[in-house]
C-alpha cells in the first residue's frame, strides 16, 4: 500500500514532466511564502480551536461544538474537490475513517467551495465524513491558514485548468486555505497540527491515527 507521500510526490513529477515551467513557479511561489512564514500563524499546540458553524453540502450548518460533543475532532482544511492534491488526500482519509471513528473521533473538512449541486454529485460529497463551506475562509483565517494566492496561480487556474474560482467559491476568488490538519482533544485545544505552505505537501493518515491514539 503506498502512502499519501508517494501518491503526492507522483503527481508532483507528472506535472514536472507535463508543464515543467508551471511547476518550476509553484516552486518559486512556495519558496517566497515561506520565506515570508506564511502559516506561521496557524494555532499553535495547547491553543483552543475557535468555535465554528458552518453549512455542509446540503447547507445544513454543522458546529465544532456538536462534534466535540462526540469526542475528539479532526479538522483538514483543503483547496476544493478540482485539487487533485486534495482529492488524493481526502481518499486516504476515508480509507483510514474506520480508524479515527474506532478512536472515539469524528473528521470534518473545509473548504470554500460553495454547498451546491456540483459539490452534492462530486467524488467528495459521497465520502463518510462532514464536508462543510467556508466560502469566505474566515474559519480558515480564524485558525490561522488562510492565505492569499498569487497571481501567478489563479492565472493557471483559470487559463489552464479552465476554473472559475470565483464562482466555485461564491465570490471569493483568491483567498484559500493552506491545506492543513488539526487533531482537537474533546475540550477543542490543538494537540498535534500540519501545517505547510506547499499545498502539494499533505499530513499522513498514519499520523493522524497516531496523534489520536495518544490522546
Amino acid at each position: 500500500m503506498t502512502t499519501l507521500k508517494q501518491q503526492t510526490d507522483a503527481k508532483i513529477e507528472a506535472g514536472r514532466q507535463a508543464n515543467p515551467d508551471f511547476m518550476k513557479g509553484i516552486d518559486d511561489v512556495i519558496a517566497q511564502a515561506k520565506a515570508f512564514k506564511e502559516g506561521n500563524n496557524a494555532l499553535k499546540l495547547g491553543q483552543a480551536a475557535p468555535r465554528f458553524e458552518l453549512p455542509n453540502q446540503q447547507g445544513k450548518s454543522t458546529s465544532l461544538s456538536d462534534l466535540l460533543a462526540k469526542g475528539p475532532v479532526v479538522v483538514t482544511f483543503y483547496r476544493g474537490s478540482w485539487c487533485p492534491y486534495c482529492n488524493l488526500q481526502l481518499r486516504a482519509l476515508q480509507a483510514r475513517l474506520a480508524d479515527i471513528h474506532d478512536l472515539g473521533a469524528e473528521l470534518v473538512a473545509i473548504s470554500p467551495e460553495v454547498p451546491d449541486d456540483s459539490l452534492s454529485k462530486n467524488e467528495i460529497s459521497e465520502m463518510e465524513f462532514t464536508v462543510l463551506s467556508d466560502q469566505d475562509a474566515k474559519v480558515a483565517a480564524e485558525f490561522g491558514v488562510a492565505w492569499e494566492v498569487p497571481e501567478f496561480v489563479l492565472e493557471h487556474m483559470k487559463v489552464d485548468r479552465k476554473l472559475d474560482i470565483e464562482t466555485i467559491n461564491n465570490g471569493n476568488a483568491n483567498i484559500m486555505p493552506i491545506p492543513a490538519t488539526f487533531v482537537l482533544n474533546q475540550a477543542g485545544e490543538v494537540t498535534w497540527r500540519f501545517v505547510d505552505v506547499d499545498y502539494r505537501t499533505r499530513s499522513e493518515p498514519s499520523d493522524i491515527i497516531d496523534a489520536l491514539q495518544k490522546l
